[in-house]
């Protein structure tokens, strides 16, 4: 009789054959979709401006391929460990508790994935009935990425737990995960009768515990929403699944993968280091010189894609590089990219003015002319502290570039510089809308590397493509699960409430706009700014128009202040978009970023205290 034997390592041998198996198996269908949809996009602007012919079909095929692309970029991700999470409390802890977090890190994506599957699935049963207007396909095609992708990711964490050298760690990880669910659901009788404190149960505490243990940033939104509905409401757990699809595949998003690879095109062909060149010969013997050109790229750059990530992943990878080569600590770096993507909230074209604009009756046109300014403040208030920050920076091994090499490197660099105009003209012209117009920003770079530049290195588009899926995923798997939670709190009767207390307030305009200015300052940490506005815009307008606040100026505080909370951390999600774009560990950026937040702020009081900022170009 022959006895087989394995030897005790043979589950961790498959998991390493299975995981190496499943890189290219995700990998490259993540780079092809992002391929589908360049030419999808660029296809419908080509048909509809050059040959008058609009493709009817090539929005809705770009959303149908988005989905798929943001659930496998997730996946992407998640392998390469690449889902933002905050380890500043983590890393403090002795060794043995840190391995052990590191554990839970995974334990609990693992247990939202399980959680989720059966309702993704009925989801995706669901959209078979819906039917797409100009494909007449099932909805079920696109629906289909969330289950697909769930089933990886789920597939991807038991791999890295299998894979786990020290199995006492993996089973006391999934064990405190494990006790932590029975622990709310034991105490779900009890939930069920503590009406809205349920909201900061779930959405302060389980948020903070997750997000302060290392839980990627994603998976502790998630698992929030997802145990808030399941024990304190009746909600069908297919809601939560509609809802993080709803926030992912939201159209105008698709810009975000565009810019991305945009960014790494920008770098590739040589315009980048053509721009910083110029830049640096221009303002290189200015302390902090190029940390002025990064707070005016990004107000030069805002509202074109109408998605601050997409923004500051146009931005980024341009300047960086060269800062870092100068001597700038990459955590004053990512925390001065979200500063500056808070400043520039209010600049046209914004979807989050569109929107406020057309949920509280506020003129758009006044919208958009009423946001420059605000912007300008507050980028005057960041360059203030720039210049402190600066002050002794050693600068005598820089040598001033004379005339004549400005305007050298300027002629170099013209190329690269019209590129943001290209862009913006493009949009402002009508040829292109702001999902398409990163397009032609890609292009227009592919041509500008292979004639101009005379540079592109085609063996560097695979991993490209790829680092733009995985990033794009890591992102946007972070917005769909914030727009999630943000349902749940408009389901909760919370806003009414809040709107109740501050019309209530003793001390008329300034006390009600100081209250706006710390509420919004709040919620943007929690919500987007576009669930926000719409949950929150029709109550608090009339209010402030009760108290003869003109509506321009309420506008720009609220947009400004929810910019503020969004890029703060712990919680706000754009500060985690900026730590992913500049591929930056969020821990290093939580201390430079306090004072960047404190100098928006004051930015953000002036504009509030001046009504003029944001009305005084109305009627002109």
């Amino acid at each position: 009789m022959i006895t087989l034997s394995y030897p005790h390592h043979s589950p961790r041998r498959f998991a390493c054959a299975l995981d190496a198996a499943l890189g290219p198996l995700v990998e490259i269908p993540a780079a092809l979709l992002v391929v589908a949809e360049i030419v999808v996009l660029l296809a419908g602007v080509t048909s509809r401006y050059v040959l008058r012919s609009p493709l009817v079909w090539s929005d809705e095929l770009a959303e149908i391929l988005f989905l798929w692309l943001a659930m496998l970029g997730a996946v992407v991700a998640l392998r390469r460990g690449e889902h933002m999470r905050m380890t500043a409390v983590v890393g403090m802890c002795s060794p043995g508790v840190r391995a052990f977090l590191d554990m839970v890190a995974i334990a609990a994506p693992l247990a939202f994935l399980g959680l989720v599957m059966w309702p993704a699935v009925q989801f995706a049963q669901d959209a078979s009935m819906v039917t797409t207007p100009a494909l007449s396909l099932s909805d079920s095609w696109r629906a289909a990425a969330f289950p697909v992708g769930s089933g990886l990711m789920l597939l991807v964490t038991v791999v890295r737990l299998i894979r786990e050298a020290n199995w006492r760690l993996v089973i006391a990880a999934l064990a405190a995960v494990f006790a932590i669910g029975c622990a709310f659901v034991a105490l779900g009788p009890v939930l069920s009768n503590l009406g809205n404190y349920n909201l900061l149960i779930f959405f302060v505490g389980l948020v903070a515990l997750g997000v302060l243990s290392g839980v990627p940033i994603a998976f502790s939104f998630a698992l929030a929403t997802f145990g808030y509905l399941a024990l304190t409401t009746s909600t069908p757990m297919t809601v939560v699944v509609g809802r993080m699809d709803e926030g992912m595949s939201h159209l105008i998003l698709l810009s975000v993968p565009l810019f991305v690879f945009l960014g790494q095109l920008i770098e590739m062909t040589g315009m980048a280091a053509a721009m910083i060149a110029f830049l640096a010969s221009l303002l290189g013997h200015v302390r902090g010189g190029l940390s002025y050109v990064l707070v005016g790229a990004m107000y030069l750059v805002s509202g074109i894609s109408g998605s601050k990530a997409a923004d500051m992943a146009a931005v980024a990878p341009v300047l960086f590089p060269e800062m870092k080569a100068r001597g700038a600590k990459p955590g004053e770096l990512v925390a001065l990219l979200a500063a500056t993507g808070a400043q520039t909230e209010t600049i046209p074209p914004s979807l989050v003015l569109i929107t406020l604009g057309s949920v509280t009756g506020a003129s758009i046109s006044a919208l958009f002319t009423g946001g420059m300014l605000p912007g300008i403040v507050l980028a005057i208030t960041l360059c203030a502290l720039v210049f402190w920050r600066n002050r002794r920076e050693d600068l005598s091994h820089v040598k001033r570039a004379g005339a004549a090499e400005i305007v050298r490197k300027l002629l170099i660099a013209l190329p690269a510089l019209a590129l943001p105009f290209v862009i913006r003209m493009a949009v402002i012209r009508g040829i292109a809308t702001a999902t398409e117009v990163s397009t032609i920003g890609i292009v227009y770079t592919v041509l500008a590397g292979l004639l101009i530049y005379r540079r592109f290195e085609w063996a560097r588009l695979k991993p490209m493509l790829i680092e733009t899926a995985s990033l794009s995923g890591a992102i946007l798997l972070i917005i769909g699960a914030a727009t999630g939670m943000a349902w749940a709190l408009t389901q909760s009767g919370f806003s009414g409430e809040l709107a109740d207390t501050l019309a209530g307030l003793p001390g008329g305009a300034a006390t009600f706009i100081a209250a706006s200015i710390v509420v919004f300052i709040v919620l943007g940490s929690v919500l987007e700014g576009i669930p926000a506005i719409v949950l929150f815009g029709p109550l608090m307008f009339p209010i402030a128009r009760q108290l003869g606040i003109n509506d321009i100026h309420y506008a720009m505080v609220v947009i400004l202040s929810m910019g503020v909370g969004l890029f703060a951390p712990p919680f706000g999600v754009g500060y985690y978009s900026a730590c992913a774009v500049s591929r930056i560990h969020p821990d290093q950026g939580m201390k430079p970023i306090a004072g960047y937040i404190v100098a928006l702020v004051i930015g953000l009081i002036v504009v509030a205290a001046v009504p003029w900022i944001s009305t005084g170009f109305l009627h002109q």
